[in-house]
């Protein structure tokens, strides 16, 4: 259950609640690259694409498999924007666990076990196979490029009617898929060679067009390393800019625990 609920995390979760009413939205139509098109022309499309809100709420279902557990959830995702990130658990409308990301730390509790985890993001990247921050992590759920595409040189190709980016730094091969009309992203692949290889496969179903965002409707996690394991999150209702709390105590006689 760990790592379920702190892969989860990354994956996104959330908390329902039954009277929300969903942003108003439409289903994205993707364009089919035909012609080249350069690095740069691809990555300024790709950051042209509106982030105008502070606060977020993602609610979705969450399922989570690897070699020895498989588990569907329910979670709520609230977004304070580059500041901090709330997640909710809840497994057949109970309420399981509680998670808080922020630029210096990740903590979670799990009520069922009475437990609770504080650390670094090191757990996070060992899991899901390549190096993470809290910008990776909120860039991964709102369908943005890990990684600052304006960093590092990229190559530009037309691959099955997608943009593809591709480079390499620090041992690590990237690629990024985009589609022709927004440049949003389709698939992002993170490679690392050497004697404990990793790889990070994050494929976008779909998107949705907001107001204020173009958020994915879908995503799909696919991470390798001795295991693998897969995610795959369905957003069913987002909401933008709500006053919100993140509210987060760590129980009175939760028993810190350590997570390999």
């Amino acid at each position: 259950m760990k790592r379920i609920l702190i892969t989860g995390i990354i994956a996104v979760t959330l908390l329902v609640s039954c009277k929300t009413k969903q942003t108003a939205s439409q289903a994205v139509t993707t364009g089919v690259a035909e012609e080249d098109k350069t690095a740069k022309e691809i990555i300024a499309g790709h950051y042209k694409n509106p982030e105008n809100y502070k606060t977020l709420v993602i609610r979705s279902d969450v399922s989570y498999k690897d070699a020895k557990n498989e588990q569907d959830v329910t979670a709520e995702i609230r977004i304070l924007k580059d500041q901090k990130i709330l997640v909710m658990v809840r497994y057949a409308f109970v309420t399981m666990a509680k998670a808080l990301i922020t630029p210096d730390e990740v903590s979670y509790y799990e009520i069922l076990n009475s437990t609770y985890f504080k650390g670094d993001y090191k757990v996070l990247s060992k899991w899901l196979g390549t190096e993470l921050d809290y910008n990776k992590v909120q860039n991964l759920l709102v369908g943005r490029a890990l990684y600052d595409l304006n960093q590092g040189g990229y190559k530009s190709s037309v691959e099955n009617g997608l943009y593809r980016l591709s480079g390499k730094s620090t041992g690590l091969q990237k690629d990024f898929l985009f589609e022709s009309d927004k440049y949003l992203l389709k698939q992002q692949l993170i490679n690392q060679a050497g004697a404990e290889p990793r790889m990070l496969e994050v494929n976008y179903t779909g998107y949705q067009d907001y107001t204020k965002a173009v958020l994915p409707a879908g995503i799909k996690i696919l991470a390798t390393q001795k295991d693998k394991v897969n995610i795959d999150i369905s957003y069913t209702a987002v909401k933008f800019d709500e006053n919100l709390t993140f509210p987060y105590n760590i129980p009175n006689g939760y028993e810190q625990i350590s997570v390999d």
